[in-house]
């Protein structure tokens, strides 16, 4: 197990002390007694808060759900083990496979039916992943972006955690997980601008604007994060979920140029906007970040927001179209090399809609963890 290594302004990774253990109440981000984000974020208030779950929960508008099948590439543990290092599936929303220096990365699984802590209630999945848990193979590390229940899946991460030889997270998200019985040994948590190295992989945890928490009386009380993976001359960053803010120009200048953005597309709304982007904010984020492609992630899975299910497409698309940027959007499970990934299809173009009470559109591509 690599020990934790704090990250410097230039990039380089220095060792901690060994034998540290993480200190919320130390961190930067810290105050009275939960998380916060450097710019002051207006409350939402009881009553705006208590409408936005009305309108979520009965004027929801018709398109947010597929009401057919969407194109999903089958997986097997062969084609993983076959495919050349540099080599990337996105197996649905913030979920992304990637393979490394011959072993897997693997950002915020969510294998289960739905993103809730209910088995019967909750955002519901458009499609099952590409690939069933107990076919994935070998993990050397799971890379968590934040708690919530669409990002850190308790049934997903326990099944996984007897193949997984590291799990990567900020702070506090890895105490959830020692909680729920993952030896501690497999675990590393990090505040901002720390990391460590793994099999030759520096991982860095950096900035992101969001919120944390799995109930009603744990608003906060672990932190948030983006994070950078460098595979030598590689680079790769992972938004997590995050409003715009200024921390990305300074990402990019510590950590850019990217390679690949793994960017949040999806979600949004004007009700929430200091913790969700907007397509547009998503486009000037890989900017500033001084990306070479952009993959939009965070769409496609789940209905958690108003708009179509194909918005988020569509309007990075033509984003991508009018600034000259390179989008990248392959058919979840479809490989995607990361330095020549070559065209992509458009495979959300055509598909039908549904009312909001859409479940899972047609057969699974392979079995997914229930709850």
């Amino acid at each position: 197990m690599s020990s934790p290594a704090v990250v410097p302004a230039n990039g380089a990774t220095a060792p901690a002390q060994e034998g540290t253990q993480p200190s919320l109440e130390q961190s930067p981000q810290w105050a009275k007694g939960q998380f916060r984000n450097p710019a002051v974020e207006p409350e939402q208030g009881f009553w705006k808060t208590m409408g936005i779950m009305w309108d979520f929960m009965f004027h929801k508008p018709a398109g947010t759900a597929p009401d057919a099948p969407i194109e999903v590439r089958a997986l097997t543990k062969d084609q993983l083990l076959a495919a050349p290092d540099r080599t990337l599936f996105r197996l649905g929303h913030s979920t992304v496979l990637l393979k490394l220096r011959g072993r897997f990365w693997l950002t915020d699984p969510v294998f289960s039916e739905r993103a809730s802590p209910f088995s019967f209630m909750g955002p519901k999945r458009f499609h099952a992943p590409p690939i069933a848990l107990d076919e994935l193979p070998e993990i050397e590390a799971v890379i968590l972006s934040h708690d919530h229940y669409d990002h850190l899946d308790h049934d997903t991460v326990l099944a996984l955690a007897p193949k997984v030889r590291h799990f990567v997270t900020p702070l506090g998200v890895g105490q959830r997980l020692i909680d729920w019985g993952v030896p501690a040994a497999k675990v590393q948590q990090f505040d901002w601008w720390q990391g460590t190295s793994i099999a030759g992989v520096q991982l860095t945890a950096t900035p992101a604007q969001h919120f944390s928490g799995r109930s009603l009386s744990d608003r906060n009380s672990t932190l948030w994060a983006s994070w950078v993976l460098i595979d030598d001359d590689l680079r790769v960053f992972f938004s997590g979920d995050t409003g715009y803010f200024d921390g990305f120009k300074a990402i990019g200048e510590r950590f850019g140029p990217f390679d690949l953005t793994l960017m949040e597309t999806g979600a949004y709304d004007p009700r929430w906007p200091y913790v969700h982007m907007q397509p547009e904010q998503t486009m000037q984020a890989h900017v500033d970040l001084k990306g070479k492609r952009l993959l939009p992630i965070h769409n496609g899975t789940f209905d958690l927001a108003m708009h179509r299910w194909q918005d988020p497409f569509e309007r990075i698309s033509a984003l991508a179209r009018l600034r000259n940027v390179e989008l990248v959007t392959p058919v979840i499970g479809a490989p995607l090399a990361i330095e020549q990934p070559g065209p992509t299809p458009q495979w959300w173009q055509g598909a039908a809609v549904s009312a909001p009470e859409a479940g899972m559109a047609g057969e699974p591509a392979a079995s997914a963890v229930g709850r």
